[in-house]
């Protein structure tokens, strides 16, 4: 099989590289926009700018893959409220080149999705629940769903939330380190305890992935964690699991934050349809916080 990975520079990105990158079956094409930020291993990696569509069309004629994966995204949420116009280029237009080029080389393409499509009112979420979007990412990561209802590939949305880990070079942080880091650095931090969420793990979300191609799972999928938290709660346990101080945790609510962009109060995902059809079976938050640990241990 031959895989071509957009957004390979950031955490899934990376994690599929390191799921794919001992496999012989596997040729690994991995794509980012500038200079390749991952270690050296078994896989070729090219520059793409995946908002032109003259390069999209000529790296993946050129290559020829079996599956594109899609994880490059405009996802901070209050940035993509203020620069619309580069959300959509990325997150919409963007997803569209990708879809022309998989249509001429006959690639399946699976894309990542998120939770926030969902208002946040009736959480946790299943496939087929009705979107209702509150914020510029949110409508751009729905539109960009929408548009696989127009093509003839074949096509996977992966849906996640909350993707926290390591990898060797982070150009983002996510929650569990950025709490780590505040903390050891004894600086203290504000944090919701009034949305909920569920934390996935970078591998699970990587495996997830993994598991759809094996299968030729076709559709929409839901994949994350398996426990609803708070920001809050996620950085009590954060900080109580690496034996740092908990009282520098203030809990607060998020009306005392200015934030361009609306968040969805309660999100999570019902995660049977994966269970069944794919085998996917998540870590707890302990136990990603457990392989974290080691990661940086041996790092």
């Amino acid at each position: 099989m031959k895989l071509l990975i957009t957004g390979a520079n950031g955490l899934l990105g990376q994690k599929l590289i390191e799921y794919y990158g001992s496999d012989p079956s596997v040729e690994v094409i991995a794509t980012g926009k500038g200079a390749n930020r991952s270690p050296q291993g078994n896989y070729q990696y090219i520059s793409l700018d995946i908002t032109s569509e003259s390069e999209v069309n000529s790296i993946i004629g050129m290559s020829m893959p079996d599956v594109v994966v899609n994880t490059a995204a405009m996802t901070d949420v209050d940035m993509c409220e203020m620069e619309k116009e580069q959300c959509w280029d990325l997150n919409v237009n963007a997803v569209g080149y990708l879809i022309k080029a998989c249509e001429a080389s006959g690639s399946r393409l699976i894309h990542l999705s998120t939770d926030f499509i969902f208002d946040g009112e009736n959480g946790p979420y299943e496939e087929d629940d009705w979107p209702n979007p509150q914020s510029h990412y949110a409508q751009s990561k729905l539109a960009s769903e929408e548009l696989f209802q127009k093509t003839y590939i074949k096509w996977t949305i992966v849906r996640t939330m909350l993707v926290y880990g390591i990898v060797h070079d982070m150009n983002r942080s996510n929650i569990v380190l950025w709490v780590k880091q505040n903390l050891e650095q004894g600086k203290p931090i504000k944090v919701v305890n009034d949305q909920w969420r569920t934390p996935t793990l970078a591998e699970d979300l990587a495996k997830g992935c993994a598991l759809v191609i094996e299968k030729n799972a076709e559709g929409i999928f839901h994949i994350s964690g398996k426990d609803t938290l708070t920001p809050y709660e996620m950085a009590l346990q954060t900080a109580i699991f690496f034996k740092l101080n908990p009282s520098l945790i203030e809990e607060v609510d998020g009306s005392i934050f200015s934030q361009p962009a609306k968040r969805p109060q309660r999100t999570g995902f019902i995660l049977d349809k994966a269970r069944n059809e794919l085998g996917y079976e998540p870590s707890s938050f302990k136990e990603g916080l457990t392989l974290l640990r080691s990661q940086l241990e041996n790092a």
